[in-house]
């Protein structure tokens, strides 16, 4: 409950400029969403999971101005045959989008089928966050499912041919985009969901997964370079049967960046593996918080998280693994590391285990800390430039997180967006 006055002012004027649909399939869900935040507010630095991370830039009722970043590299995934599906500061671009159409799936708009009277995304929009916010809440999630206008709603009924690639395109200095995709693949199917690009001066993105059994999905993203943007993301998987559920981010540039995932394993024998590398200089503020929840038994579940920080930069991370009674022959890892370049930057983690089944094997480990100078010297006493050296080392590093694409043409490109990164960010 709301016990500041504060914070109730900073929520109430953050509310004042959205609108919301009032009609339709989603209505419900988001009057639940809205009677939430009005109960819990908007976070402030007095939650327990926003010590590390400051949120007022994320909750003030305009976003703050971000000056547009001329990006000279190709486009991420642009070798990729694609789906491609674009936003332009939040809105649908339908010239640069492909048709909304291919085989094994079908596509719709939220802004198109919103105000109908049914839609098979109803059993899914504003569910999976709702669970979510237990026992974590999530007033930002709730934000979006409460005021989303648009958003891609995707049903894999069969698997596609390849991957549906998702584009955010940040061309105003002050535009505040939100977002709410639902994807659900159904029994036997498997589908990649890419997603690339910054989107807006500040982002609000929620994004839910419902897997069938014997399902798939293999979500990979890149989060743009524009040096002074804000995003806040949100995804929501629940796990059937023998499903797998894999996600890498990679995120360079930014100047802040919090992103929460939520996985409930529900059937048995399902995986989530849950991924993430990225590179900060100066002004840079990320976050990563994952939570993940094991309700069956025979499952197992991953969480590697590498980060790479010098001249200031902040990274941040927070997960957990919850057993629930019952979820027997749980298998849970969790490895949450930095590599700080520098004396200025910081590393801020905070792992959990909460476990009430007694036939598992789970673990968990944070560790912070500079190059290796042994290895630094061997490569050196072999002729390799100190500044080559130190990227080499850092690429090894972040290794064990990108070997977490199952792809590994997609695994090479963001390899490849790495190394640029580190050749841009070499001392001169």
């Amino acid at each position: 409950m709301i016990s500041d006055e504060r914070q109730r002012a900073v929520m109430e004027h953050r509310l004042s400029g959205l609108k919301r649909p009032e009609s339709g399939w989603s209505a419900p869900v988001r009057s639940e969403a809205l009677a939430h935040i009005q109960r819990v507010g908007l976070p402030s630095r007095r939650d327990e999971y926003w010590k590390f991370t400051r949120p007022d830039t994320l909750v003030q009722a305009s976003a703050p101005k971000a000056a547009l970043f001329d990006n000279d590299e190709s486009p991420v995934f642009g070798e990729v045959d694609r789906l491609k599906v674009v936003f332009v500061d939040g809105v649908f671009d339908l010239e640069l989008s492909d048709e909304l159409a291919l085989e094994g799936i079908v596509i719709d708009r939220l802004a198109a089928v919103g105000d109908q009277g049914s839609h098979w995304a109803e059993s899914v929009y504003g569910k999976l966050e709702q669970r979510g916010q237990d026992p974590v809440v999530r007033p930002l999630a709730a934000l979006n499912t409460a005021f989303a206008t648009d958003g891609i709603l995707i049903d894999v009924q069969q698997t596609p041919s390849k991957p549906i690639s998702l584009i955010y395109v940040h061309a105003n200095e002050t535009s505040d985009a939100i977002l709410h995709h639902v994807i659900r693949v159904n029994e036997g199917a498997a589908v990649t969901i890419l997603e690339t690009g910054p989107a807006a001066a500040r982002f609000n993105k929620c994004m839910e997964i419902e897997l069938a059994d014997d399902s798939e999905l293999h979500h990979v993203r890149a989060q743009g370079r524009d040096h002074e943007r804000r995003a806040a993301t949100h995804m929501f998987a629940l796990l059937g049967a023998r499903s797998q559920f894999k996600s890498f981010t990679l995120t360079v540039n930014g100047r802040l960046t919090r992103n929460e995932i939520y996985t409930e394993l529900s059937g048995e024998n399902s995986s989530a593996h849950i991924a993430g590398a990225c590179v900060g200089d100066g002004e840079f503020h990320h976050d990563d918080t994952v939570f993940v929840t094991h309700d069956a038994e025979n499952c197992d579940s991953r969480q590697v998280f590498k980060k790479v920080l010098r001249n200031g930069a902040t990274g941040v991370f927070q997960g957990k693994i919850l057993v629930k009674p019952g979820a027997q022959k749980t298998d849970g890892y969790q490895i949450s590391q930095s590599l700080l370049l520098d004396d200025d930057s910081q590393f801020l983690a905070k792992p959990e285990l909460e476990i009430y089944a007694d036939d598992v094997a789970c673990s968990h480990g944070s560790t912070s800390g500079a190059i290796n100078e042994e290895a630094l010297f061997y490569l050196r006493a072999r002729g390799i430039e100190r500044a080559e050296a130190t990227d080499l080392l850092t690429l090894a590093f972040l290794r064990e997180a990108v070997e977490e694409i199952e792809s590994e043409t997609l695994a090479d490109e963001i390899v490849s967006r790495l190394m640029a990164w580190l050749l841009r960010h070499r001392p001169e």
